[in-house]
């Protein structure tokens, strides 16, 4: 039976419907998934055609249903709901036969008794959706409606643009130990982007790209990268990135030049900082441990809090936020993020800089935020941002003189995210 599942591709697609469920139930379940024993039973091309078929699936499941439900009568059970989305994923945005496709989708249902009566409906709705053409969908109907319904009263008129820039897999952006000259741009077949991140053409295993192993750059988004040139970190200055991990703020504080203390709450998270850290030649000094049970009495010129927050900014590498978070985790979130402001508060010098962000596009974790920190604090106050030194879309900044970036406001895409600068008066 395994050579057999193998043949037809079945354990593959199997394996992308139990990432699609992982994923849809909680917000750390696809990660779990993508370690979990069905996946690491796949040879290493297979784990990769499946989680690039979840993908698809994540990206675009109201596209998906809308299809389907134009083709049925009525839906048949979630386990043949599951298989036809696999397969009409396929059809969309791969590079697979229709009769290969028609033909394992029938296979699947083979496999068990709830899905066996349905292999016939199966083999006629993918027949037909092939022999009446895939036409483009709306792309609003890939975000949950009350995700939807929230974005469309924060960003009036931009929801269709917002939808569209989560439809495809996005570009990977670099950022460099050092600024990336003409021949590093050029061996990555990138693109440089304002505020020196790189958008990198290449495509394969990043290891092997040029510039990897010698430590000139690790992976970053592009937005992602905003908020500590935000924070404008000048060489000799004490530097303090709470909740660092997964790292690449860390690295982009040490590299200009910062004394970094880079804090958070999981050791196991901060292994891949450490591993940046020696791969680029970076200096910092990293503790396990959470930001408010941090008992050392230093403070330090410059804080860095890139909050614990929904994450619904970064949906276009990581769609399963959409579909894993509840409009209640919010709510629970933004009290985290009043907590650790005030902390991160406490940890700056008079005259000091503290540079807050999170990468979610709900207001209640960003703009709220900073209005109601400045009320509890009289004693910092808003720095407007300048968008061009930082290397933000001109549109990002808004009339209080936060940045609020939006997937959007560039071609192929950035992270959404919020960031905001503080001074403290230096009395």
């Amino acid at each position: 039976m395994a050579s057999a599942d193998a043949a037809n591709g079945i354990a593959a697609r199997q394996a992308a419907i139990a990432l699609v469920r992982a994923a849809e139930a909680r917000r750390s379940g696809l990660d779990e998934a993508m370690s979990g024993p069905q996946m690491q039973a796949l040879a290493p091309r297979d784990r990769g055609f499946a989680r690039a078929l979840a993908m698809i699936v994540l990206r675009r499941r109201g596209e998906i249903d809308a299809l389907l439900d134009a083709r049925l009568d009525r839906r048949p059970n979630e386990a043949v709901m599951d298989i036809l989305r696999i397969a009409v994923a396929q059809m969309m945005a791969m590079d697979v036969p229709v009769f290969a496709v028609v033909s394992t989708a029938v296979r699947q249902c083979e496999r068990a008794n709830d899905t066996r009566p349905f292999k016939g409906l199966v083999n006629a709705v993918l027949r037909r959706i092939d022999r009446e053409g895939i036409k483009p969908g709306d792309p609003g109907l890939n975000l949950p409606d009350w995700l939807r319904a929230r974005w469309e009263q924060a960003y009036p008129g931009q929801v269709e643009a917002l939808a569209r820039a989560g439809q495809d897999e996005p570009p990977t952006d670099l950022s460099f130990r050092e600024p990336p000259d003409d021949a590093s741009v050029s061996a990555l077949e990138g693109t440089l982007l304002p505020g020196g991140s790189v958008r990198a053409g290449l495509s394969g295993e990043i290891t092997d790209w040029p510039g990897f192993g010698e430590g000139l750059w690790w992976v970053q988004d592009a937005a992602a990268a905003i908020p500590a040139r935000l924070l404008a970190v000048q060489a000799g200055e004490d530097v303090l990135d709470l909740c660092a991990a997964p790292g690449g703020k860390t690295l982009q504080l040490a590299a200009a030049g910062g004394r970094v203390v880079a804090l958070d709450r999981s050791e196991a998270r901060l292994r891949r900082l450490r591993e940046n850290l020696a791969r680029t030649r970076l200096q910092a000094e990293v503790i396990a441990v959470p930001a408010e049970d941090w008992s050392d009495e230093r403070r330090f010129d410059a804080v860095l809090l890139d909050a614990p927050c929904s994450a619904t900014g970064t949906y276009r590498r990581n769609p399963e936020v959409l579909w894993a978070t509840r409009p209640g985790d919010i709510a629970k979130l933004a009290d985290v993020q009043h907590r650790l402001l005030d902390v991160a508060a406490a940890r700056v010098r008079p005259g000091g800089r503290l540079v807050y962000c999170v990468c979610s596009l709900e207001r209640e974790e960003g703009e709220t935020q900073v209005l109601a920190f400045l009320r509890r604090n009289p004693a910092f106050r808003l720095e407007r941002a300048e968008p061009a030194a930082v290397g933000a879309p001109e549109a990002a900044l808004c009339t209080e003189g936060w940045l609020r970036i939006l997937p959007s406001q560039i071609e192929g895409g950035m992270d959404g995210f919020f960031a905001a600068l503080l001074v403290r008066d230096p009395g």
